[in-house]
């Protein structure tokens, strides 16, 4: 197994460092972190697709208010099928995606792999369906997944990943060792993507914070502006607040192997993860940077 860290959109709302922590000019800087994933058996899969093509070339078929509060920056060279064949594959190779949610900013890209399976949580289809609040209609965009008609759909039936509930993913014939761990609070049917690779265990913790101080230190910290959005965005807020003390009991414990725990828009922990990988496998393929631009 090889993992790929893309960055598969770029959101850059007005507060600068009262929203990332750390930009000094008006707008912040947020990323779309996907992963590509090479397997042996079965083909590329994708966690999270960020925006897609289509989202390119007609942004109205997103809201307004997200177009306009998120200030997304519209680029086709940061979508994942450009991406993926920027890395010498084609949209055929993915053979499954694996969604943390529906969001927007996350299921975008799903048109773009028709071939695809898709993988999600059971409730949060359910959710995205119903759609009857008014962040709820903005926020979960059924076009983007129009003509997706290859679900699987899951439920935990009592299976643990580190003392989370979680359910294995149906991967082909073999499964891989990855796993849907289901972080309510975001949204109904939230989740986490684990997987070990062979350096160990991997969680992609979505939307289930925003920041890294949130989960890797013992005094958790959150930029107003991330703080607000997320209140703005959560559906169930005592459920986030708890899963957000779980994943920090579980990157601070010393009881376990290490987990490398990220979530979907601290660009800083996109760009550690990408220079790890880098420095594991000594790969300078250039990848879009936070901002856009190319990296190497």
């Amino acid at each position: 197994m090889r993992v790929h860290h893309l960055n598969c959109g770029c959101m850059c709302p007005v507060g600068g460092a009262l929203f990332d922590g750390y930009s000094g000019g008006l707008t912040a800087c947020l990323v779309c972190h996907c992963l590509l994933i090479e397997t042996d058996t079965n083909g590329l899969i994708l966690v999270d697709t960020g925006f897609g093509q289509r989202d390119i070339q007609t942004p109205e078929r997103l809201s307004r208010f997200f177009r306009v509060f998120n200030n997304i920056k519209f680029e086709h060279r940061l979508t994942a099928l450009e991406q993926v064949r920027r890395l010498g594959f084609d949209a055929h190779d993915v053979r499954h995606i694996l969604l943390t949610h529906l969001d927007f900013d996350h299921a975008g890209g799903l048109q773009d792999f028709p071939q695809a399976r898709v993988h999600v949580m059971r409730d949060e289809m359910a959710v995205a369906r119903s759609a009857n609040t008014w962040i709820s209609r903005r926020r979960f965009q059924a076009r983007q997944w129009q003509g997706v008609d290859s679900w699987e759909f899951y439920t935990t039936e009592g299976d643990t990943w580190f003392g989370f509930d979680s359910v294995r993913a149906l991967i082909g014939a073999e499964e891989e060792d990855i796993f849907l761990v289901p972080l309510r609070g975001h949204t109904a049917g939230h989740a986490g993507i684990a997987l070990r690779t062979p350096d160990g265990w991997m969680l992609h913790a979505g939307d289930a914070y925003f920041f890294h101080d949130e989960v890797h230190q013992p005094e958790p910290h959150c930029p107003p502006g991330l703080k607000f959005y997320q209140y703005m965005m959560d559906t169930h807020r005592p459920a986030r607040l708890h899963n957000q003390g779980r994943l920090r009991e579980l990157a601070l414990s010393r009881n376990h192997q290490p987990v490398d725990i990220f979530c979907s828009h601290d660009a800083r922990e996109w760009e550690r993860a990408l220079a790890r990988a880098r420095k594991v496998r000594g790969d300078c393929t250039a990848m879009p940077s936070a901002t856009g631009k190319q990296s190497s």
